[in-house]
């Protein structure tokens, strides 16, 4: 079938070997279609981007946690973390190890927190009451506590997840609320960490953030700070999304170098020997990740031409929930240049008039029976989907560095849907 629209996944050799109708017609659609190669090129710019001793890439499962690319992204170097006792699982599953999990709990309960402590994790907390119950249930053990730094960011107030409109973190004025818990429960600072929210393209949000952590850990009192071995500066890399408006790169060289430089400071003041983690789940999986849909049907109601496909919100759904941008790619029979520009709109197949896919963008027109490829979508992509109007979760491919397709993750059948009824 040949290309439309492709000019980016072209340029990357997306698809290795493969082909998008060839994918299609082994494994239909929807269908997830992972890159092997630009997963591990995404892990190895994050683990170098720093020089400092005791850096660390900490990755984010709840972007992707399908154990095949978390296998990849262990193999990397980077360690990994868990905010459920699913992501856990799938964790394990992956072969990582209790001393590269992370477990970050948020309003979890106490047989979720026992899970955790049962696998001798660190759990982050991020609330008073949350380390109040971690003491009660792990009296003298060690445990990272969740600051809110006060800073924001993201390209949602959905994403923003520091601030004073957020749910997260313990403020920086409770410290010694934080301090009388430890000392209650006979706990160890391990660790101190923040999140300032998902999708930032500039650094300095980030780095103002970090100096922000490094000053309230350096004025801890002594006997909370002696015992750190982390501090996590959280996440929220963005990437760019914009693939044929040719947005720039978040840049990882000037970010690396503002952070080793305030990594260097910290350490020269204060002596601290233990890691520095960033977060990033987004950077690590999104454009490795791909999502293709049949063209069903296509109309006009009045002036607005909608092309129909099988990519409804319950396969994606950034779009309706975050009104998120992913640029999409079209293949298709017959030559582009045979195909009249027009504005167009993506829409699903779920009863739902949010379920809109692209609103009102210029593309060649499509046709029935053509492919559409939805661009970066490895990051909360499957992790987000769902069986809304009852359809089954779609599958996964992994297209390996060799170049044959595998299946990572079969096509959920109806027997699925129902397999959990009594």
């Amino acid at each position: 079938m040949p290309s439309i629209r492709s000019a980016y996944t072209d340029s990357i050799g997306f698809f290795g070997a493969s082909s998008p109708s060839a994918l299609v017609e082994e494994f239909g659609t929807p269908l997830y279609v992972y890159s092997e190669k630009i997963l591990r090129e995404r892990c190895r710019e994050l683990v170098s981007m720093c020089k400092t001793r005791g850096f660390t890439v900490n990755y984010s499962a709840k972007a992707n946690t399908n154990p095949a690319l978390l296998a990849i992204i262990r193999e990397e170097g980077l360690t990994v973390d868990a905010m459920s006792p699913g992501e856990l699982h799938m964790d394990l599953l992956a072969g990582f190890d209790k001393s590269n999990i992370f477990y970050i709990s948020n309003n979890i309960s106490p047989a979720e927190m026992k899970n955790a402590i049962a696998h001798d994790l660190l759990v982050s907390v991020d609330s008073l009451s949350q380390l109040d119950l971690y003491g009660t249930l792990n009296p003298g053990g060690k445990v990272m506590v969740r600051f809110n730094p006060g800073i924001g960011a993201g390209h949602s107030k959905k994403v923003i997840t520091a601030g004073k409109e957020t749910k997260f973190g313990v403020c920086p004025e409770d410290a010694e609320e934080v301090r009388k818990l430890l000392a209650k429960h006979n706990l160890t600072l391990a660790g101190v960490t923040q999140h300032i929210g998902s999708l930032f393209m500039q650094p300095d949000g980030y780095v103002a953030a970090a100096d922000f952590l490094l000053g309230f850990v350096e004025n801890l009192p002594r006997d909370m700070r002696e015992h750190l071995e982390i501090i996590d500066f959280g996440g929220g890399f963005g990437i760019p999304y914009h693939k044929y408006d040719h947005e720039p790169r978040l840049n990882l060289q000037e970010l690396g170098a503002s952070l080793d430089a305030l990594f260097a400071s910290f350490i020269e003041k204060t002596g601290y020997s233990g890691r520095f983690l960033v977060e990033p789940g987004r950077y690590v999986v999104a454009e490795c990740g791909l999502l293709l849909g049949s063209v069903e049907a296509v109309k006009n109601n009045g002036p607005k031409r909608y092309v129909g496909t099988d990519l409804g919100f319950n396969v994606l759904v950034r779009p309706a929930m975050y009104d998120s941008f992913h640029d999409v790619e079209i293949y298709g029979k017959g030559d582009a240049a045979d195909r009249q520009e027009m504005v167009q709109t993506l829409v699903g197949n779920i009863c739902e008039s949010g379920d809109i896919l692209a609103k009102d963008r210029t593309w060649p027109e499509i046709h029935e029976d053509d492919i559409v490829g939805v661009l970066d979508a490895g990051a909360y992509g499957f992790s987000m989907s769902s069986s809304y109007n009852t359809r089954c979760l779609p599958a996964e491919v992994l297209i390996p560095l060799e170049g044959k397709p595998r299946l990572i993750r079969r096509r959920q059948t109806l027997d699925d849907l129902t397999a959990t009824l009594v």
